[in-house]
Formats: C-alpha cells, sequence, structure tokens
C-alpha cells in the first residue's frame, strides 16, 4: 500500500498528517533550490565587488563597478553606509570611528538576514518531520489495534498488515526531514563563509573610513 491508499483509506488525523508532512516537503525543497541558486550567484557577486572596490582608482568609480555587480544588493548598502551625514541627531554623536561602527553593522545585519534567509524553515523541517510522521504512525497503529480488537480474532497477518501500513508515516516523516537537514548544513557553510567575507570588507572599510586617507 502506498502513501495515496493510506491517506484516501485514512481517517481526518491520518490526512492531516500527509498533507502537513507533503507541505514540510514542498516547502523545504522550495528553500533548498532557490537558496542553492541565490548563494552561488551572490557568491560569485560578491568576490567580484571587493576586487572591483579594490582595483577602483576612487569610491565613486567602484560603486559604479559595484552596481552593476551586486545583484543582491550585499555589497553596496556596506560602501554607502560610510557615507556619514551631519546631522543634530544621536546618530551623529561620538566619534567618526564609533558612527561608522554602527552604521556598517546594521548594513552587515541587513544583508546577512537576506542570506540567512529560509534557514528557520529547513531547521524546522528537519526538527520536526519525524515526529509528525511519528505521529501518522502511533495514530494508525492505534486504529489498527481497536480495529483488531473488535473482530474478535487476533491472528499475525491481521496485525502486521496495519501496522506496517502505519509505519510508512514514520519512513515518510524521515524523508522529508533528511533533505532538510543535510541543505541546512551546507547551506549554512555557503552564509557562514559569504558573512566571513563580508564581516572583513565591513572591517576593511571602516579602517580605510577612520583614517580619512579616503573620501568615503
Amino acid at each position: 500500500m502506498n502513501l495515496a491508499q493510506i491517506f484516501w483509506q485514512g481517517d481526518a488525523m491520518t490526512r492531516m498528517v500527509a498533507l502537513l508532512l507533503l507541505a514540510m516537503s514542498v516547502g523545504s525543497w522550495v528553500v533548498i533550490v532557490w537558496k542553492t541558486w541565490l548563494l552561488r550567484r551572490a557568491s560569485g557577486d560578491v568576490a567580484r565587488c571587493i576586487a572591483a572596490f579594490w582595483q577602483s582608482a576612487s569610491v565613486a568609480e567602484a560603486v559604479l563597478k559595484i552596481k552593476a555587480f551586486d545583484r543582491e544588493s550585499l555589497v553596496l548598502p556596506l560602501v554607502l553606509a560610510t557615507r556619514l551625514e551631519a546631522s543634530q541627531t544621536l546618530a551623529s554623536a561620538g566619534d567618526r570611528a564609533q558612527q561608522l561602527t554602527r552604521v556598517l553593522r546594521n548594513a552587515l545585519h541587513a544583508a546577512l538576514t537576506k542570506l540567512q534567509h529560509g534557514q528557520v524553515l529547513l531547521a524546522t523541517v528537519g526538527a520536526t518531520a519525524p515526529f509528525v510522521g511519528l505521529l501518522g504512525t502511533v495514530w494508525g497503529i492505534y486504529h489498527a489495534l481497536i480495529g483488531i480488537a473488535s473482530a474478535g480474532q487476533v491472528t499475525i497477518d491481521k496485525i502486521s498488515g496495519p501496522v506496517g501500513e502505519s509505519l510508512i508515516m514514520t519512513a515518510a516523516g524521515l524523508v522529508v526531514a533528511i533533505p532538510a537537514v543535510l541543505a541546512y548544513n551546507v547551506l549554512g557553510r555557503a552564509v557562514a563563509r559569504m558573512e566571513a567575507e563580508l564581516e572583513g570588507f565591513a572591517r576593511d572599510l571602516r579602517e580605510l573610513a577612520s583614517t580619512g586617507a579616503v573620501a568615503l
């Protein structure tokens, strides 16, 4: 018996569990495909943007080059954040180094939020899908035992069939969870690598802007 037969022959609880596992699987695979494409593109863009910045003759030239490369807007906000504007607010209080630290930190957090988007879903699916499948299994075994008890005769074939069908739900939960866990780990390493590159670039930007050697 396959999942489709279990779905149509099951009760409301069984169908709800099957639909929830299906939604988890579809959601996690959408995130996996989208994030794989996003991180692969963003990784190349970040490398080109950082190289273009340091190879430019001026910041204005670097900004023009970065605009052409930075399709996910990960590097350009860091460069633009260093253009501090004088104002009579608390944001302009303190020395230039402190202001640069604050604006670069905010821009960096915004960039990292984009990179980490979807990771929570993968972690949630990986952690909860096996238990959702286990819930379907327990519920199915419970109803199978009730049906066997009401029949009045207990034989191995009457037990093994319904119990085996119920265990499919546990297997389905694992099938949903394993890709999500693997993708979370692999994509998480890619995000961490890009995070390190952006943090290093932000630190270099701060040092460059703090010295006043180059007008940003």
